[in-house]
């Protein structure tokens, strides 16, 4: 194979992979309840329960936006008792941001709901083909983290 047959089968899986994820990710959100959390707001407590209490700029930056692209985000979860905002004790102009137990069991619910609904989905497959779901979600994990490729070209983050 040439390089460029190389290239353009690279291009033509990567367009196979992205829209699958993308129609994908669409179902798992049709599947939530109506008024649940928005993409951002899950984004934040997802981090939040993951990594622990961070600043707004750390949680910006691990979620590609800029700080001002989340600000309302944050109040909002503030206001209904989702994370908690703390000054810094390293630097007492920045607040740090934590879930709270309430933010834990609503990220918890809207997991279970999208992770049944898949669950069901992936009931109609094949074993062969669960486990290559399986390694597929670990490989798209690994790229989601891959610090070469942040966002668009030149390494900035991406405003949604």
């Amino acid at each position: 194979m040439s390089a460029t047959d190389e290239g353009a089968d690279l291009l033509d899986g990567a367009a196979q992979v992205r829209q699958g994820v993308t129609r994908l990710g669409r179902r798992l959100r049709a599947a939530r309840a109506p008024g649940a959390l928005s993409a951002n707001k899950l984004g934040v407590l997802g981090h939040l329960h993951r990594h622990g209490p961070a600043t707004a700029g750390e949680l910006a930056a691990a979620e590609y936006q800029r700080p001002q692209s989340l600000t309302r985000v944050f109040a909002e979860l503030e206001r209904a008792g989702l994370i908690t905002r703390i000054r810094d004790d390293r630097d007492r102009r920045q607040s740090v941001l934590a879930i709270t137990p309430a933010g834990t069991a609503a990220l918890a619910r809207d997991m279970a709901e999208r992770d049944a609904w898949l669950a069901s989905a992936m009931a109609g497959l094949s074993d062969t083909e669960r486990q290559v779901l399986r390694l597929a979600g670990a490989l798209m994990e690994r790229l989601a983290g891959d610090p070469s490729h942040p966002g668009r070209p030149g390494g900035r983050p991406t405003d949604h």
